[in-house]
């Protein structure tokens, strides 16, 4: 995953608040259209560079690629859904923007894959709770299933544990725009302006996968921390912080036991348990970590 890291280390370009006003359904809707253009071209862009034999030769599948355009259907069919219900609701919908995926061999996209469709369940995931419209929190969540499907097989084919953790992972605005916005080179002046900002980066500086009580570090350039701090993983329906220490230019803590399978990690002024965005200095930085052996007890019938 690291060259998954490096490339957020670069999403500092994009830190500055594009707007700030009150989250609209319209707002919702944009910001969605906006992260399925960067997956439908991601994934078209893909199958026009690697043809099937070179995913073969990679380790993989003719099943696996035979659903990789299936998945490029889903994409172009969700930019087409909320495109029409932006113009059916009087708004202009965004445009697709020019993206830098560094992405070189199938096995790269792969593993890029499997992190963007993690970003966008837990996008809309995080997304639901503020949509007003009953209609549209239908359609997220229509979407979000499909998106948690895509998550799934593309784990699988990495040799992941899918289902990793047994709950979604949801993630605010501003931390998905944070990690979409190191893939976006530039967008059409005329696309609206949405009401978040990207933070600054915080890169892992280890690979991944790791597991619970292992040291890990990470490195935020544009953000080093002052004063107290912590290392907060979000993973499933836990958020923990974690104690830090600074060894510039290395921020080290361990991961915690709550953490599983695809985990974001921020760096915060605060020991929370509920973050917000006035807690964040830094991040996210997206991490694998191994999930323990599944139990389970027969007398919970």
């Amino acid at each position: 995953m690291k060259f998954f890291t490096a490339a957020l280390f670069a999403s500092s370009c994009f830190a500055a608040p594009l707007a700030k006003r009150a989250v609209t359904d319209a707002d919702i809707l944009q910001y969605a259209l906006t992260l399925e253009h960067l997956e439908n071209v991601f994934y078209k862009g893909a199958l026009d560079m690697f043809p099937r034999q070179m995913f073969l030769d990679a380790g993989f599948t003719g099943a696996y690629y035979d659903n990789l355009k299936y998945i490029a259907h889903d994409e172009e069919s969700h930019v087409e859904a909320l495109t029409a219900a932006l113009s059916a609701a009087g708004a202009s919908p965004v445009a697709a923007c020019e993206y830098n995926f560094p992405y070189k061999t199938p096995k790269d996209f792969v593993t890029l894959a499997s992190v963007l469709e993690g970003v966008g369940t837990s996008a809309y995931l995080g997304g639901a709770g503020l949509i007003q419209s009953k209609a549209y929190l239908g359609v997220a969540g229509s979407i979000l299933v499909t998106e948690a499907l895509h998550t799934s097989l593309q784990r699988f084919n990495l040799g992941e544990i899918a289902p990793a953790n047994p709950y979604g992972t949801a993630l605010g605005l501003n931390e998905v725009y944070t990690l979409a916005a190191a893939f976006i080179k530039s967008c059409p002046a005329t696309n609206a302006k949405l009401p978040v900002m990207a933070f600054p980066a915080l890169t892992a500086v280890q690979g991944t996968p790791t597991a619970p009580g292992i040291e890990f570090q990470f490195q935020s350039p544009d953000a080093m921390p002052t004063g107290d701090f912590f290392v907060t993983f979000i993973s499933g329906l836990s958020t923990t912080s974690v104690a830090a220490t600074l060894d510039a230019p290395w921020i080290k803590t361990t991961v915690p036991d709550t953490a599983m399978g695809q985990t974001y990690v921020v760096l915060t002024n605060a020991n929370t348990t509920a973050l917000t965005d006035a807690q964040v200095i830094a991040g996210p930085a997206i991490i694998e970590v191994t999930p323990p052996s599944p139990t389970y007890d027969d007398s919970i019938m």
